[in-house]
């Protein structure tokens, strides 16, 4: 394998206290069950009707199934060891959820800045927004999302190599990439250096490059005109909570200068449970066409489902 006498790891998740643990384990398979549900929901409703074949709902869709591949990477694992007393993950399954963990959320970051410039377009750029937004451009964000996910995981490469003798407990629910290098048997500083400066330019620039263009638009339908300022404010900032736990947790995981802190396991509920959900609810059923498409197709499936009793019947 890698030289490496470790053959698995155990994640020490959040709590070994039984009166925590069923709590913890309800919270996390609602807000599961809720994230897949409703990602599937937008799925099905945007690939179904073709009222809803624009390049917004494209990105949306995309945004859907990365939420759905993001929180699957880390949640089951999570909730099928929290009463077990020897969580342990192999080797080659904490690398592989590594990689997807990166790969996925570098892939989000690129994504939320094209439905970013989207939203720009749209506003600033009304008249151009098809031409701007066409078809092809919308492949390319989305070929360029998971290229930048994809080149972001590279960075794996020099751990699988690493040799690791020693302690094999990860104070995590997840296999991290930070917490992971500290276990080697070797000098790993200046991987960690790499891969903070890695993640954390990636992470701190796609956050503010998400804040300027919100202050583009914001500035924009002001000047233009007033009245609607309230409306965009109200959107936008709903989009910025969004866009705040998500990054918020990425940026403190990576530029935060104390390694030891317990708190980064804590704050990454948030990019794996509340997210996922808050996506759903905030870019899409907060939409009235999405809402008015959600209603069209559960009056299909129910005709449909009532047609085939109907003939059973027969």
């Amino acid at each position: 394998m890698n030289g490496s006498a470790v053959s698995e790891f155990v994640l020490l998740g959040f709590t070994r206290v039984w009166e925590v643990q069923l709590p913890l384990l309800v919270f996390s398979l609602l807000l599961y069950c809720a994230s897949i549900s409703g990602n599937l929901v937008i799925v099905a409703t945007v690939t179904s009707d073709t009222c809803l074949h624009t390049p917004m709902y494209f990105l949306l869709v995309n945004l859907s199934v990365i939420d759905i591949v993001f929180c699957s990477v880390t949640a089951p694992k999570m909730m099928s060891g929290i009463f077990q007393k020897h969580k342990a993950i192999s080797f080659g399954g904490c690398i592989a959820q590594i990689f997807f963990i990166h790969a996925v959320g570098g892939a989000e970051m690129v994504l939320l800045l094209a439905m970013a410039f989207d939203r720009y377009v749209a506003i600033c750029r009304p008249l151009r927004y098809l031409a701007v937004m066409s078809p092809r451009r919308c492949l390319g964000f989305l070929l360029a999302s998971w290229a930048v996910g994809l080149l972001h995981s590279v960075q794996l490469a020099f751990v699988v190599g690493l040799p690791f003798c020693g302690p094999n407990e990860l104070d995590s629910f997840y296999c991290d990439l930070p917490r992971l290098l500290r276990l080697a048997c070797t000098d790993t500083r200046g991987l960690e250096l790499l891969v903070s400066v890695n993640s954390g330019i990636l992470s701190v620039g796609s956050f503010v490059l998400l804040v300027v263009s919100y202050v583009f638009i914001l500035f924009t339908v002001w000047t233009r005109a007033s009245r609607a300022l309230s409306k965009a404010l109200h959107t936008l900032s709903a989009h910025m909570a969004v866009v705040i736990l998500f990054f918020g947790p990425l940026m403190f995981f990576y530029t935060w200068p104390s390694p030891t802190s317990h708190l980064d396991k804590y704050l990454a509920i948030f990019d794996a449970f509340i997210t996922p959900v808050l996506n759903p609810v905030i870019y899409t059923f907060r939409n009235k066409d999405m809402k008015v498409a959600v209603k069209r197709l559960c009056g299909h499936l129910m005709r449909s489902f009532m047609d085939g009793l109907a003939m059973k019947n027969v």
